[in-house]
């Protein structure tokens, strides 16, 4: 289910991002896979702000609202 969201991103938008960004995304997928799906399921939030960064970046890329 993850892969949905994040392979898109990382073939798509993944490049393109500052080093700093893609430090970032590889953080993110340090974390526990129940996390990662209940932040891009907006179930919860990260409380990181780096990690919060991340996700919404994801969401708002691969989901526009």
């Amino acid at each position: 289910e993850l892969d949905v969201l994040l392979l898109p991103f990382l073939e798509e938008v993944y490049r393109d991002l500052p080093e700093e960004d893609q430090q970032k995304y590889h953080r993110l997928l340090d974390n526990e896979d129940q996390d990662l799906f209940n932040w891009f399921m907006r179930k919860s939030c990260p409380e990181d702000p780096e990690t919060a960064y991340m996700v919404d970046m994801i969401l708002n890329r691969v989901q526009p609202s």
